[in-house]
């Protein structure tokens, strides 16, 4: 039987790009109940309509940071995905406390609720953004980790489990470069880059949320899992796209210019899925990574030795052997974006 058949199920940031699409894959798994908890009125009547009148969904208008109406959302919850977040790494730059009270206070209330209501497991969602972190946005990403992690430490007597999955971007997500460029060629460009040797982790949504699900079915409570995810430099993004899309829009692939506006505050040229001080807790599992408690938790010294292949080295975007533009535009056909 699978894990989630038959579970009151939660999920916050349900009409993002991750939590809508985990709304639709938990729902093939023949749920007792979805909650979908998020502060997108429009979204969630949005999700509503595509979704259809299926009675085992319920949509929930709220908002992390106010943990009565977690609690509320809380009851008889079985399973937890908390994928509610600020994630404009620019905007949250500019607007750092915004995001310590979505990010980091909003996950605390998440967790408390699945303490006091004895939910089973809890997958917070995180991004490769919080692994050795330069900007805000990563910066409050790494301590919701840190606070999900260590509530494995304090639940008491509660069987809850509490881990993590951490992974790049998704094609086509909300504030991703597809959607922009799309936009700019569709108006005659330029097509603007911040720095054209710039990489980054990409993956299909479905095959993020697809993994993400396989991660709360192999979670013990401690573990940040790791996605395995292909790499892309951004030239190559913006060049794929421009073959791609113009011709769709009226252009030629030709009168379609590319601007170089450099970096962003808080941007990196490359990023990290696995940092250098998480090496020796990082494991390798077949699919995915997982990365053990940093801290101490009972249990854990039998796991170590069971649980894969010992990495030797960081996992950043600039490693792996990068995209081509065939398979980057082959990876967008596949995705449908």
């Amino acid at each position: 039987m699978d894990s989630l058949s038959g579970k009151n199920i939660l999920i916050t940031g349900g009409c993002g790009t991750i939590g809508s699409q985990l709304v639709r894959q938990t729902l093939d798994k023949n749920p007792s109940v979805i909650r979908v908890l998020d502060i997108d009125e429009e979204g969630l009547f949005n999700l509503k309509r595509s979704i259809g009148a299926d009675r085992s969904v319920r949509y929930l208008q709220g908002d992390v940071r106010d943990r009565d109406r977690v609690e509320l959302a809380m009851e008889n919850i079985d399973v937890v995905f908390h994928a509610a977040a600020l994630k404009h790494v620019s905007l949250s730059e500019y607007n750092p406390f915004e995001s310590i009270k979505t990010n980091v206070q909003g996950t605390q209330n998440v967790i408390r609720a699945a303490i006091e209501n004895g939910v089973n497991s809890l997958v917070t969602i995180s991004t490769d953004k919080s692994s050795n972190p330069i900007s805000v946005m990563g910066a409050t990403k790494l301590l919701g980790e840190r606070l999900t992690i260590a509530a494995n430490t304090y639940k008491g007597s509660q069987d809850t489990k509490f881990s993590c999955v951490r992974f790049g971007n998704v094609l086509g997500s909300s504030g991703s470069v597809i959607p922009i460029f799309k936009q700019q060629i569709q108006t005659g460009g330029p097509v603007t880059v911040t720095d054209p040797n710039m990489t980054r982790f990409v993956m299909p949504i479905r095959d993020a949320v697809k993994l993400v699900i396989q991660s709360h079915s192999r979670a013990t409570g401690g573990e940040v899992f790791v996605l395995k995810m292909p790499t892309v430099q951004v030239k190559t993004i913006a060049e794929a796209m421009i073959s791609h899309h113009a011709p769709k829009v009226g252009f030629d692939k030709n009168d379609i210019s590319t601007e170089i506006v450099g970096t962003r505050p808080g941007e990196r040229a490359h990023e990290k899925l696995i940092s250098e001080d998480e090496v020796s807790s990082a494991y390798d599992v077949g699919d995915m990574y997982v990365i053990l408690p940093q801290i101490d938790m009972p249990g854990y010294d039998s796991v170590t030795d069971s649980a894969g292949d010992s990495i030797q080295a960081a996992y950043t975007s600039d490693d792996p052997e990068p995209m081509s533009q065939d398979e980057f535009i082959e990876l967008m056909q596949s995705s449908d974006v």
